[in-house]
């Protein structure tokens, strides 16, 4: 059994033995004494353990193949959408998750425009790629998007939504998905413009 104290009475941790005097500080808990020292180590085994498991999660990104499959139990038709989702989706997580060298072939990056009527599931491709993937989604409306400084929402708006969504882990953050949506109208407004 450890003790708590040495023969002086002085406090110890009871993880490495140290008295209170050797380290800054000592917690005490319910039975033990833990110091600053083990309490740092502790820490950095928890985010290096932490750390290697959202790497592997980004590697194992399913094939285009299971992509589309998942995409097809959520969304109804559009099958060039899904297809094109599928394979551009992949080869982004490709992209990322590539030790390139000089040598290597090179993915190039890429955005997708997803166009069609209202109701035809371009959101809900979006949003289902998004949980597939396990990673923050965040939804922004173009006709509220303005430069800042004016009335109306800026591009710092949007991406404080999707860190909101990824519940303020900006590493979560850098791989999830902004979904800018009615596009369109703003080429309507910008076709009439008002004289005030």
């Amino acid at each position: 059994m450890f003790k708590f104290n040495d023969e002086k009475g002085q406090l110890k941790c009871s993880f490495c033995g140290k008295t209170q005097e050797q380290v800054r500080k000592l917690v005490a808990g319910p039975g033990v004494y833990i110091c600053d020292e083990c309490i740092e180590l502790c820490t950095e085994i928890v985010e290096e353990e932490l750390g290697t498991d959202e790497e592997v999660e980004f590697r194992d990104v399913p094939k285009p193949m299971e992509i589309r499959e998942i995409l097809d139990e959520y969304v109804i038709g559009q099958e060039q959408a899904k297809k094109s989702l599928a394979v551009a989706v992949y080869n982004h997580y490709k992209r990322i998750n590539s030790n390139s060298k000089v040598d290597d072939v090179e993915l190039s990056k890429s955005n997708i425009a997803l166009i069609g009527p209202t109701g035809s599931g371009k959101t809900l491709l979006a949003q289902t790629l998004a949980r597939l993937l396990n990673v923050p989604f965040a939804i922004a409306d173009a006709t509220s998007l303005t430069e800042a400084g004016y009335v109306g929402e800026d591009v710092e708006n949007i991406l404080l939504k999707l860190i909101q969504a990824a519940d303020y882990d900006v590493e979560k953050a850098e791989k999830g998905i902004i979904y800018i949506d009615e596009i369109d109208k703003v080429a309507r407004k910008s076709e009439n413009p008002s004289i005030t």
